[in-house]
Parts: C-alpha cells; sequence; structure tokens
C-alpha cells in the first residue's frame, strides 16, 4: 500500500490509480511529515515538494533525507526557478534523493523501477562541477542541460551492515574512512560498540543508538558520513544508503542460514558485497544463483595497512565517488 502527500499537485496525484492507504493534503512542517511516517509500514510515498514548507530551503530535504527511507519515496518536483536551476538535481544526489520528476509518467516510470544512483549520476556534481546531459527514454528524470558551480554540499550517509557474523564492517569502515579523506570531507561513526578504539584514530567516533542521531547532526557539513550500524534500527533510518556485508565462507553462511533462515531473504535487491571473498566471477554468479541475491561487489581480502589500495579505490568508484 501507498501513501500519497499533496499540495499544489492534488489533481494530478489522483489519477495515478494506485493503491493508497494514508493521503495527506496541504502543506506541512518536514518534521510532521517525519513523525508521521518515520514508523509507519508503506511501500512508496508519493511526495509533491510543495506540500513541504519552505521547501526552497534544502536543508528542510536533508532532514527528510536523514530520517525517511528516501528509495521509498518519489519526490515530485514544481516548476520554481530554484528547483528549475541547474545544479539543484545534484544536490538532491548528494542527500541520496534518487527518484524525482516533474510529471505523472514519471511517477508511473519511478513506481515500478526505483532509480538507483548509477541512474542519476550524469547529474551529479564532480569537482564542482554539474554535467548534465539529456536523458534519453527516461522520463523519471526532468530534462536540463547545463553546467553549474556551488560550494555547499549536502551530506551523503552510508551504512556499513555485517549480514554474516564479524564479516569486516568495522574494518571495512576504516579503510572507506581513510581512502575517501583524500578527496571529501568525511566522518565515521560505529554504533553501540567501541571496536573504533582498537584502531587507534581519535577522529572516528562512538556512539549508541540513542544519540546517534545527534552525533549524525553534527557533521552534516560533512561530504559523506560513514556508519557502522551494527544492529542498531535507528542507525538504519539515518542512511541514504546501505551496505550489506556477506563473508561467503561455508561455516558462517551456514551458521546464518540455521539462526536465521530468511537472512538473505530480507536482503534482495540491496546492496550486497562479498567481503574477505575468495569466489572466482563463476564462483560469484554460482552465488547468485543460489542465493536470488545480486553482488554488488566481490571484495577479497586487503591490508587494510595499504595506503592506495586499487581494489579500495574501484569499489569507491562503483559507489559513486570520485578517487
Amino acid at each position: 500500500m501507498n501513501v500519497i502527500v499533496s499540495n499544489k499537485y492534488q489533481v494530478m496525484l489522483e489519477s495515478l490509480g494506485i493503491d493508497i492507504i494514508k493521503n495527506m493534503n496541504g502543506e506541512f512542517e518536514v518534521d510532521e511529515i517525519i513523525v508521521t511516517f518515520q514508523n509507519f509500514f508503506y511501500q512508496r510515498m508519493i511526495l509533491d515538494i510543495t506540500a513541504i514548507k519552505n521547501y526552497k530551503d534544502l536543508k528542510n530535504l536533508q532532514r527528510l533525507s536523514i530520517s525517511l527511507d528516501m528509495d521509498k519515496i518519489i519526490l515530485l518536483l514544481d516548476d520554481s526557478p530554484e528547483s528549475s536551476a541547474p545544479g539543484y538535481l545534484s544536490k538532491l544526489i548528494s542527500m541520496g534523493i534518487y527518484n524525482f520528476t516533474r510529471n505523472i509518467d514519471g511517477i508511473q516510470y519511478l513506481y515500478n523501477h526505483p532509480n538507483s544512483y548509477r541512474d542519476v549520476a550524469q547529474y551529479h556534481v564532480i569537482d564542482d562541477v554539474v554535467v548534465v546531459q539529456q536523458p534519453s527514454n527516461n522520463t523519471s528524470a526532468p530534462a536540463v542541460v547545463d553546467t553549474y558551480n556551488y560550494g555547499q554540499q549536502y551530506s551523503k550517509i552510508i551504512g556499513i551492515k555485517n549480514v554474516t557474523k564479524s564479516s569486516g564492517a568495522t574494518t571495512l569502515t576504516y579503510m572507506m574512512y581513510n581512502a575517501l579523506a583524500k578527496n571529501y570531507n568525511v566522518a565515521a561513526i560505529e554504533v553501540d560498540k567501541t571496536d573504533f578504539a582498537y584502531l587507534q584514530d581519535n577522529t572516528m567516533i562512538s556512539a549508541i543508538s540513542g544519540n546517534v542521531s545527534q552525533e549524525v547532526s553534527k557533521y552534516t557539513t560533512c561530504d559523506v558520513i560513514l556508519i557502522d550500524v551494527n544492529n542498531s534500527v535507528q542507525a538504519e533510518s539515518l542512511c541514504n544508503e546501505i551496505i550489506y556485508i556477506i563473508e561467503p565462507t561455508t561455516i558462517k553462511l551456514n551458521k546464518l542460514m540455521m539462526i536465521t533462515p530468511q537472512a538473505l531473504k530480507t536482503i534482495k535487491d540491496k546492496k550486497v558485497i562479498l567481503n574477505q571473498s575468495l569466489l572466482s566471477s563463476k564462483d560469484v554468479l554460482d552465488f547468485e544463483y543460489e542465493s536470488k541475491l545480486k553482488i554488488f561487489y566481490n571484495m577479497p581480502p586487503l591490508d587494510e595497512r595499504e595506503q592506495n589500495n586499487e581494489i579500495l579505490r574501484d569499489f569507491l568508484s562503483k559507489l559513486g565517488f570520485n578517487i
């Protein structure tokens, strides 16, 4: 079931013809939307941007992206000069907002084919310059052609989570942090553990679930925030995207399936990597067939002390970073 939050485009959204569990019309404070839907189960939210009070202040959209799962939200943009300006889409993408459109056809397309970063990468800023191409047959993406320079960035919050137990989330977070810090302003936070202390890097933060939101809010001027989420539901809710880690050894996979038989089903269509993996390309294809997962990256064992690891650079580039 789906949710519609509308204002200016109420009539347009009434013609969608999808199952609706909740319909709100009017202009709402962003905190009101967050409180209403943070613990509300829905398949998709169609959000008319004009239903957000002070929506032209992108800090309000950033607060929304931190608190709600943006993969479930289709943002219907208006035709105001602000949202039509070149570079605006890049700012949305930096907040993890990939599903945006200006028309009913775009909503219908995104409802069935949600965007990933790869689908909108052509709109994203690189070295403070947006170079935008005309989309071909993708009605979900507004047509914009221009270049635009801007200084302010909005945080991309990436969670790293073990699926099989002790599969390297903390170490991978540490390596990603060090690699990204060469080109980006980065923060790294672990939740409900203090393993970062063993890395002897006092720039990395340990927090508990109860105050992780406050910790994240301290670093919203960063380009990237990495969160080793462990088992924190609160931390997961703050992330724009989550990387799920599987160590594909027989003992860890069998142990996972004995303890949590549905574990792999819960991450279907998620961003899954094999970590500390010695599987060949053929082995990965076999694993995908047997697990019914699509593997985003097959990561072999890495030397955490290596300063310029090509495999890690390739992984980060695939995530959309300019490394």
